[in-house]
């Protein structure tokens, strides 16, 4: 399984801050959030904003990146405040 956290109000839409997805062979950043989206439009709309960083086991990555079983990816919302 594959751990899926969702922080900020990603979390909110996701409806919780983790999922676990099983991965039968690893799949893109991209590939996911089209998984995503395919059963809520609104998140996976949300996942794919520019300002939208992805992290996966502790670093950033961009949506080539590949994620297999025992993977953490970690969808980082846009942050602001002084």
């Amino acid at each position: 399984m594959a751990k899926l956290l969702f922080f900020g109000r990603l979390g909110d839409l996701a409806g919780g801050i983790e999922r676990s997805v099983g991965l039968s062979e690893p799949h893109s950043v991209a590939a996911l959030i089209g998984v995503l989206e395919a059963g809520d439009r609104l998140l996976g709309s949300a996942l794919l904003e520019g300002r939208v960083r992805y992290a996966l086991n502790g670093t950033i990555v961009d949506r080539d990146a590949m994620v297999a079983d025992g993977d953490e990816l970690a969808f980082l919302p846009p942050v602001s405040g002084g």
